[in-house]
C-alpha cells in the first residue's frame, strides 16, 4: 500500500514537471515561418530571416484577422 502511494505520487510528479516543460517550450519560442506548396509537388520553406517573410506574414494576419 505504502509503495503504491510513493509510485502514485512520483507518477504525478512526473506528469506535472511533463506539463510544465511542454507549456514553456510552446509558448517559449515562437518561430515565424512560411511553408509555400506549388502544384508541381515542390515546397519552398522561408524562415524569419528571408527578406520576402514581411510582406507574407502581414498578408496571412490580414486575412487571420490577426494584427
Amino acid at each position: 500500500m505504502r509503495a503504491a502511494k510513493a509510485l502514485g505520487a512520483f507518477v504525478a510528479a512526473g506528469a506535472a514537471v511533463g506539463a510544465v516543460l511542454f507549456l514553456r517550450r510552446r509558448s517559449g519560442n515562437i518561430a515565424v515561418r512560411a511553408d509555400l506548396y506549388f502544384d508541381d509537388g515542390s515546397m519552398l520553406s522561408l524562415d524569419h530571416q528571408a527578406p520576402e517573410i514581411d510582406g507574407l506574414m502581414r498578408a496571412a494576419r490580414l486575412l487571420v484577422g490577426v494584427n
